[in-house]
């Protein structure tokens, strides 16, 4: 194929470079808040909804539960879906809001258990930010409250020298928190949640006082349920959580339509070629994830050793936007097989010894005897020599 030049496109401007920012123009993000990125969508949703809302909800359940699952209102406005998956687990996710209970979204990585807290969050409360992430080291002032220690030696303890956790920010203002990874905190930081769900109170001993939970608030939790994270839950702060499983995409249909959406909105942020020009790359990247996912080929007929990765939709989503960067920056803007062949190498030889025998193999059996393969093949093993 020819790639028209300059001599071919006489009537086509010449691109100029994009314009720095003027001092007094704030900078585009890099990845905006989900309650800024789909602003107008909330809008129009707070329009169009009659239905009762809870005490400091921003829409109603209904309306919370079309945002995140897609649908097309009475005045025309389209809502995008957010999360493409069985109806049921949206609405007794956002019914558990509701309710006195707080939630928690349980899956294997890569099942937009972080994409789902979050905008439910910005669907509920107009904020999706106060969020506590979970890590190894995370330490209790985080769930809790810290102190300003210059405020504190200055003028002893007192509420000018307390620094309030996201948590008891959102008690305070009736509003939704976040406790992203809960599994990756320590088990004793963990469990300071137990009173805040239970009693709905946090005590401030060095005050003698307490912030007690205004109407409004509740909490989401996410736990990745595959390598268990650091940290078990225990019992007493399990039973404080309604649990919802998100589970995997049921049908490659589905989880290539995923990988399409997710990929296509973050494309535009980064200047990204359409998404619509590499479809069937995207299909392969998904069929190769779920055949060694699944540990069995698309027709049933040849069984797999699956690798130690996880191979989610997530690491899919990684791959085609790390193809997509390249075919854009060192191609000619079209995804193809040699943009995503490194991507999916670093996706599933994460163990160098016992990963690459598998993928070794699976080229050989399965992909070098596919129709139409041939150069997804080529692509593979150059970049596995």
């Amino acid at each position: 194929m020819t790639v028209p030049g300059p001599a071919d496109t006489p009537s086509t401007p010449a691109q100029t470079p994009p314009s720095t920012p003027s001092p007094t123009q704030a900078p585009a993000a890099l990845r905006p808040h989900a309650e800024d990125a789909f602003a107008d969508e909330l809008k129009a949703l707070a329009a169009a909804d009659d239905r009762p809302r809870p005490e400091r909800w921003r829409l109603s359940p209904w309306a919370v539960a079309t945002y995140l699952l897609g649908g097309t209102l009475s005045d025309g406005t389209v809502i995008t879906p957010k999360y493409v998956g069985p109806r049921r687990i949206v609405e007794v996710a956002v019914t558990t809001l509701a309710t006195d209970r707080a939630l928690l979204l349980l899956g294997v990585p890569g099942t937009a258990k972080t994409w789902v807290s979050e905008h439910l969050a910005a669907a509920v409360s107009g904020d999706s930010t106060l969020l506590v992430q979970g890590t190894a080291g995370t330490p209790e002032e985080a769930m809790r409250y810290g102190w300003n220690y210059a405020r504190l030696l200055a003028h002893g303890p007192g509420r000018e020298a307390l620094v309030p956790s996201p948590i008891m920010r959102a008690m305070a203002r009736g509003m939704t928190a976040r406790v992203e990874e809960l599994t990756r905190i320590p088990a004793d930081v963990q469990d300071t949640l137990i009173t805040v769900l239970s009693e709905k109170t946090l005590p401030i001993p060095e005050l003698g006082e307490e912030v007690q939970a205004v109407r409004g608030f509740n909490l989401i939790a996410t736990a990745n349920d595959r390598d268990r994270g650091v940290n078990e839950l225990s019992s007493a702060l399990r039973r404080r959580f309604n649990t919802v499983v998100l589970p995997l995409p049921a049908t490659p249909e589905a989880e290539v339509d995923i990988v399409a959406r997710r990929v296509d909105q973050i494309g535009r942020s980064l200047d990204l070629p359409a998404v619509p020009e590499g479809v069937d790359e995207i299909r392969r990247v998904v069929t190769v994830f779920r055949e060694l996912r699944e540990g069995v080929t698309s027709d049933g007929r040849t069984k797999l050793k699956s690798p130690s990765g996880t191979l989610s939709t997530a690491e899919a989503i990684s791959v085609v936007t790390g193809g997509l960067a390249l075919a854009a920056h060192f191609g000619d803007g079209v995804l193809r097989a040699g943009d995503v062949a490194a991507g999916i190498l670093g996706a599933v030889v994460r163990d160098p010894a016992a990963d690459r025998v598998i993928w070794q193999e699976y080229l050989e059996a399965v992909v070098r005897e596919r129709e139409g393969w041939k150069d997804f093949y080529r692509a593979c093993r150059e970049v596995s020599a």
